[in-house]
């Protein structure tokens, strides 16, 4: 019972710390001190029990072990964006687009241009970084609210393309191994929530944009932000192929090298950027090193919420929690919804969501005679709901080290577009799937 409460109240003390501000260097090892003392977790290595069991072990080891597995990403995704935007290719691309769909659906031109390289294969995170400079040229020139940019990124990012039939992304590949199905699984019913999710989130996007306006909200620029026009701009065709590379290279090589592949894509992307437009740096080592600094820590502040969920996987709480949610009775495809989504919020994470459900789940349900590919695609869409909660990794980062938000600010936004709207598409994926 103790540790029950523990969990519980540290995972909301650390989304209420979040939400106003803490830093999560500090915030997630005290929540997880938290959850360790009420669920009987020795503090330090010396005191760990028979299994090697200790917070300051699990935490160092959940955190150590996301940034080995994707510091690589971070750094290219952040150096590719700053290229982008220090050739001044970022503002081209801008441009040439706000000039095609008009200045009042520049926020649907960031959701389209995280769509399409999200559907490419290049990592949620990566987009972000790749697509920000984009973003604040595009909300500049439509004089949009800034604090909607995190919600654009987010909305084209981790709803109806990360958890859609032949998405490259991990979370739409983890039940392949578990359900002996392939990416493609249901794919009719996929592209039907898809374009719902699509329509109903653009929606809101607008609705959102428009009373902003009304209110007297405008984009607020920053020392930070090009505060100077530039006439050079390379055209939009020559601005545009670092972006097709990445997502050509990408796509090619998902299938034989894995998340691999993304180092080579952006290697690639920020290769073709510095030959594509020479000359046309302003200051290329400031930007590398503002890259590099911008990667150390948005991956520093996911690794911090991932070594928070590493101490509550080790919980007696948890075990019971994640028993309780997998073997709750009636239709299959509810259950396993239900199980995903409560897994993916408590530890951030729509993959680790998966990775701890479905070991339990496939063999149940299966055996049961539920449709593995119905079973694959509830799964892929359910992790994308309550996962995006305020101390999800992929939120944190981006609202606050890539768009330099605060949670108050962007936050509300970002939660309507990313967890209430994907929980619609899953329960019309459920209806069509059950039919």
């Amino acid at each position: 019972m103790l540790s029950m409460l523990g969990l519980i109240g540290g995972l909301a003390l650390l989304i209420v710390l979040t939400i106003r501000g803490m830093s999560l260097f500090i915030a997630t090892p005290l929540c997880a001190l938290i959850v360790a003392l009420t669920g009987g977790l020795p503090l330090l290595p010396p005191l760990a029990d028979e299994a090697g069991t200790d917070l300051a072990t699990r935490y160092m080891a959940g955190f150590s072990k996301f940034v080995a597995d994707w510091f690589l990403m971070f750094l290219l995704g952040a150096l590719f964006g700053k290229l982008m935007e220090d050739t001044g290719a970022a503002d081209s691309v801008s441009r040439a687009v706000t000039l095609r769909i008009g200045v009042k659906r520049a926020a649907f031109a960031v959701v389209g241009a995280c769509a399409v390289l999200t559907y490419g294969g290049v990592s949620l995170f990566v987009v972000a970084f790749s697509v920000y400079p984009l973003a604040v040229a595009l909300f500049r020139e439509a004089d949009l609210p800034r604090r909607f940019i995190p919600a654009a990124l987010a909305f084209g990012s981790v709803t109806f393309t990360m958890t859609s039939a032949g998405s490259p992304e991990i979370q739409n590949w983890i039940p392949i191994q578990y359900l002996g199905t392939t990416h493609m699984a249901a794919w009719e019913a996929s592209l039907v929530v898809a374009i719902l999710m699509m329509v109903l989130g653009g929606w809101w996007l607008s609705w959102m944009l428009k009373r902003a306006k009304a209110r007297g909200e405008r984009f607020e620029a920053r020392s930070s932000d090009p505060t100077v026009e530039r006439q050079d701009l390379p055209h939009p065709m020559l601005a545009i192929a670092p972006l097709l590379i990445v997502l050509g290279v990408s796509f090619a090589l998902h299938e034989a090298y894995g998340t691999s592949a993304l180092i080579v894509a952006l290697l690639g992307g920020c290769l073709s950027t510095a030959m594509l437009m020479l000359g046309r740096f302003r200051d290329a080592g400031k930007a590398l090193g503002d890259g590099a600094i911008g990667a150390l820590i948005a991956i520093g502040n996911t690794a911090a919420v991932v070594g928070f969920g590493a101490v509550a996987k080790a919980t007696p709480a948890f075990a019971i929690m994640v028993d309780a949610v997998t073997h709750i009775p009636g239709n299959g495809l509810v259950a396993a919804s239900i199980a995903v989504a409560v897994i993916a919020g408590m530890t951030g994470s729509a993959s680790g969501g998966q990775a701890i459900a479905l070991p339990l789940l496939a063999p149940h349900f299966l055996a049961q005679g539920v449709n593995p590919e119905a079973l694959h695609r509830v799964v892929a869409i359910s992790s994308g709901g309550l996962d995006s909660l305020p101390h999800n990794g992929y939120v944190v980062t981006t609202i606050r080290a890539i768009c330099g938000e605060t949670h108050k600010d962007a936050y509300p936004a970002v939660g309507a577009l990313t967890v209430i709207v994907p929980l619609v598409g899953l329960a019309v994926a459920i209806v069509l799937l059950s039919i």
